[in-house]
């Protein structure tokens, strides 16, 4: 048995009778289900100044425009917050940071809900984005502790999956609380979410055996300790950099369906309030199935010797091209009820880049250096929602019509995903860039 053989099969948790093998599955799973209820809450946090938007802007005499740039102020403290989470992992462990950076973004939402102003709106989401700026690396990293890099894409989709989930089971309930008691209440309803959740993970977390220093440790029982990587290896690969400016574009389709897609809907497309907030979560439905069915397929795939590119990079680069192709037709689609099934299709495929990719970058450097890397990489995704929030909302102001700007932002992020999908279909090869990476570490 090789060295490798050796360390892989040490990495792997396993026990002398099935049973431990179930249980030691079993628990990694019941993690994961913890760290995605953590990422739910998180996205809900987000989904809801989509929800509110209109009622919001009514009772403040908003524009467009200023709630596009409260969605866009919001994601650079995120951006910012991001570069946190290699330090803060460094310094504290996950089970208290993730705590704290949770109990914070469900604080910072109060003042809002007492003084609504367009100031306290502008404060509270960029608070809200640095304190959750530094927990989407941790999450990412938390997750995968428990599961060896050959089966990240299945939990990955889960955890990015959030987002769908948020927008499937909250956002319809968000719709119908601002509807009927007003959105103070709906934002007072996710604080409270946040407290169940920090219940349950204070009574059940612990870290997996992949976590950076159980990895070390594990190496040193074979004599082989992986050394650090520097971080320029990692980041100026041309795998990081070519996915870094995919993930943007992706999450510039994200962030402006998260601000923007209910007041399409019922601004642009003529549906009621309720509606609109319904609708809400179909696109996420469509995107919840395929991350998952694709996640399950290329792990599969991955054991059996497929390469990282194809199931990592080629395979999400074509969910985007679909996804582009179908964001530039969207003016054939006049049919209120097309266009919708049209969005939920082509942000169905996009969507499958977050898990896959995210999986890639995680294969790239050493343990150790997980919840930096993801931190960084997390961090530069959320470029993409400083723009496209703000820059929708002047598009829609200064349109002949809102539903003419929707659709113009919506054909210009299909045209920029399609040029992103070539660039890492050309660039990014996560196998070959591990190993430049390992070499000159």
């Amino acid at each position: 048995m090789t060295t490798g053989e050796v360390a892989r099969d040490k990495q792997t948790p396993h026990s002398s009778s099935g049973a431990g093998i179930l249980k030691s599955s079993g628990r990694a799973w019941g993690m994961t289900g913890l760290v995605v209820f953590l990422y739910i809450v998180n996205w809900g946090d987000k989904v809801v100044l989509g929800v509110i938007a209109q009622p919001l802007a009514r009772e403040l005499g908003l524009t467009a425009s200023q709630i596009g740039l409260a969605g866009s102020l919001f994601f650079l403290a995120f951006t910012i917050g991001g570069f946190f989470a290699g330090p803060i992992n460094k310094y504290v462990t996950l089970r208290w940071s993730l705590l704290a950076l949770a109990v914070a973004w469900s604080v910072v939402m109060l003042p809002l809900v007492v003084a609504a102003s367009v100031t306290m709106l502008i404060v509270s989401r960029m608070l809200l984005g640095l304190a959750e700026g530094p927990s989407a690396g941790l999450m990412h990293t938390a997750t995968y502790s428990w599961h060896p890099p050959a089966k990240r894409g299945l939990p990955s989709a889960l955890l990015t999956g959030a987002s769908s989930m948020a927008k499937i089971a909250l956002a319809p309930i968000l719709t119908f609380v601002t509807i009927e008691y007003g959105w103070r209440t709906a934002v007072l309803g996710l604080c409270g979410l946040g407290a169940v959740w920090a219940v349950c993970w204070l009574a059940s977390w612990s870290e997996g055996p992949y976590a950076g220093k159980a990895s070390a440790e594990l190496d040193s029982d074979i004599g082989g300790t992986e050394p650090s990587a520097p971080w320029r290896t990692i980041f100026l690969s041309r795998t990081f950099v070519s996915c870094a400016v995919l993930v943007i574009v992706v999450y510039a389709l994200v962030t402006m369906v998260l601000t923007w897609l209910p007041s399409y809907f019922e601004v642009g497309l003529g549906f009621s309030a309720m509606q609109a907030g319904s609708l809400f979560a179909l696109p996420s439905i469509v995107s919840l199935v395929l991350m998952i069915m694709s996640g399950a397929v290329t792990d599969r795939l991955r054991q059996r010797g497929a390469s990282a590119r194809l199931v990592r990079i080629i395979v999400p680069c074509i969910g985007v091209i679909v996804c582009g192709s179908v964001l530039m037709a969207m003016p054939v689609f006049d049919t209120p009820i097309v266009a919708v099934v049209a969005i939920s299709i082509g942000y169905g495929f996009s969507a499958m880049v977050f898990p896959l990719v995210n999986s890639a970058i995680s294969e790239l450097c050493p343990p150790q250096q997980t919840a930096g890397t993801m931190g960084t990489f997390i961090a530069l995704m959320a470029v993409g929602g400083l723009i496209a929030p703000y820059a929708t909302g002047l598009i829609v102001d200064n349109a002949a019509t809102p539903a003419a700007g929707y659709l113009l932002a919506f054909q210009l992020l299909g045209g920029l995903g399609l040029v992103a999908a070539v660039l890492a279909l050309v660039f990014a090869h996560p196998d070959r860039d591990r190993k430049l990476i390992r070499e000159r570490s």
